[in-house]
């Protein structure tokens, strides 16, 4: 299965902040929106970065509560790894698994067209293993 086809289900919306957003108000929208990144980008369409729970987590552990001033942009990752809609999802598990990524932006001729997590892997897998022990179990019960 392609990437594609989990943006067909969970929707190609990316929730998106400004470099100069605050850590805080990073926070809030994380909360607000019930997710664990946002893509950072000045125009909306190109990524500056990704900025994650984590990210945040660590920049709180190292300086304090004044990293909740700091702009995204200063501790955004800014070397980010994407994906295409035609990349499968076992490659994307992969990469998620090597690279300890837990959100991925999908683009599409260099414009972000979504934002797959592991969440989303995470639940494609189950589905696709529930089917499959359905089919196993009709088998079973009637082979013929």
């Amino acid at each position: 299965m392609q990437v594609s086809v989990l943006l067909q289900a969970k929707g190609a919306t990316v929730v998106t902040v400004a470099p100069d957003a605050t850590t805080a108000e990073v926070a809030a929208t994380l909360t607000e929106h019930r997710i664990g990144a946002v893509v950072v980008s000045a125009d909306g369409a190109h990524i500056d970065g990704v900025l994650s729970e984590r990210d945040i987590v660590r920049a709180l552990a190292d300086r304090g509560a004044a990293a909740l001033d700091e702009p995204a942009s200063a501790l955004m990752t800014a070397d980010v790894f994407t994906c295409a809609p035609e990349t499968t999802v076992e490659q994307l598990m992969a990469l998620m698994t090597e690279r300890r990524f837990r959100h991925v932006p999908v683009l599409v001729d260099g414009a972000l067209a979504g934002m797959i997590s592991i969440g989303d892997v995470v639940k494609d897998r189950i589905s696709d293993l529930e089917h499959e022990t359905q089919a196993l179990h009709s088998y079973i019960s009637n082979p013929y």
